[in-house]
């Protein structure tokens, strides 16, 4: 594969196209970037948020398709760079995949076939299914915190997800395309608007069972900024709520043009 992988598409006729927003990812990129299946992926973008190690040349060695943000602008404005680059690249299913290898890239091939057969427009890969994550190293209070939040929104937004907060997610092209993207945060909360914007505007989700890996080298946030991110998704899953008993309209929930995604914005970072 080295960076663009078969030489064509092998799910459907559909192009698969795996993104990597990397922060800090010289010790764990190669090792991720080598599982990915290469007899379905056909490209994988790497978005670098100016990382301050060799995670940009290792991906160059790699020979992944990387661009570099020209400053650190955060997990969720990187990951709104990876989509706006994977519809340039003309792909018809995204992949989101960290480069911390904590999820298994192997199911990639599962994951897009889902989306693929046309019975899901987004797929999760859930930790939590198949009761592996404590025995993969998710600290236990992450674990709980974890189990609870999920309780809290399936509860307020009226779903039935087995994990809101996992990192791991297929798209299909027109989800990119229609949830308004550009009015989410920046910051790690961005995942979990994403989901419920899925879920607002009708977009079948589905789930699959996907081990975890917790190491050293593997990226984590503060205890701190976790608390943020608790009170934060469960802002997002109350504004959801009173959208959509019409009491208030937030960005987050709009359909206005100007609030999804370019597929080539001009501003982008360039590849190297």
């Amino acid at each position: 594969m080295r960076g663009v992988s078969s030489l064509q598409p092998m799910l459907h006729g559909q192009k698969i196209v795996v993104v990597m927003p990397a922060y800090r990812a010289e010790k764990t990129l190669e090792e991720c970037f080598l599982a990915i299946p290469r007899d379905v992926v056909d490209a994988v973008l790497l978005v670098d948020d100016a990382s301050d190690d060799a995670t940009l040349a290792v991906a160059r060695r790699l020979g992944i398709i990387a661009h570099r943000q020209p400053e650190n602008r955060g997990y969720g404005a990187n990951q709104k760079t990876c989509y706006a680059l994977a519809l340039a690249e003309g792909a018809d299913i995204v992949v989101m995949l960290h480069p911390d290898y904590q999820y298994e890239p192997k199911l990639i091939t599962a994951m897009a076939a889902m989306v693929a057969s046309g019975v899901y427009d987004v797929v999760i890969g859930s930790r939590i299914l198949g009761n592996t994550a404590i025995a993969g190293g998710m600290p236990r209070y992450k674990y709980v915190a974890n189990r609870v939040l999920t309780a809290l929104q399936n509860l307020i937004v009226g779903a039935k997800l087995s994990e809101f907060h996992t990192g791991y997610r297929a798209f299909a092209r027109r989800v990119i395309e229609t949830l308004p993207l550009a009015a989410n945060s920046p910051d790690f909360i961005f995942d979990n608007q994403m989901l419920i914007q899925a879920h607002a505007f009708g977009m079948r989700i589905g789930e699959i069972s996907c081990p975890t890996k917790y190491f050293e080298d593997g990226s984590e946030i503060t205890f701190a900024r976790s608390v943020v991110y608790g009170l934060g998704v469960l802002w997002t899953s109350v504004q959801y709520r009173l959208w959509r008993w019409g009491l208030a309209r937030p960005r987050v929930f709009s359909d206005r043009r100007e609030l999804k995604l370019e597929s080539a914005s001009k501003t982008r970072p360039a590849a190297t």
